[in-house]
């Protein structure tokens, strides 16, 4: 018989799902941050500055905008695969590879709690 068991039990899942909860709560401020950062109109005072400096300085705001919108939306990815492990603990298929069918590592869940796939499966890719 194997000794690979089929699914992880209530206590591991709610271990995790404490995990996923703790990043989703931390995932959201960071995403609040970077929504505040790129909506935020402000130009911290710089109207008296000559117009040579301020050309550059609206270059680089321009693109620190545009790099925290494309952090946010990655921001957003990662909470929306967070909210999708949940969903796997609550059907009690969480932490299963979706290619192997075998668990994946523990260690690996808790660095990677929204992991669908185990390290050997990853390494196929």
């Amino acid at each position: 018989m194997d000794d690979v068991k089929a699914r992880y039990s209530d206590d591991d899942l709610q271990e995790f799902r404490e995990i996923i909860l703790d990043k989703i709560d931390k995932a959201e401020n960071d995403l609040n941050l970077l929504r505040d950062s790129y909506k935020n109109g402000s130009d911290n005072g710089t109207d008296d500055t000559s117009p040579t400096f301020k050309s550059f300085e609206e270059g680089s705001d321009t693109m620190a905008k545009e790099a925290n919108m494309q952090l946010a939306i990655r921001q957003e990815k990662f909470i929306r695969d967070l909210k999708n492990a949940l969903i796997r603990i609550e059907n009690k298929t969480y932490g299963i590879c979706r290619v192997t069918g075998k668990l994946i590592q523990k260690e690996r869940l808790k660095l990677v709690p929204h992991a669908t796939l185990s390290i050997e499966a990853k390494r196929k890719q």
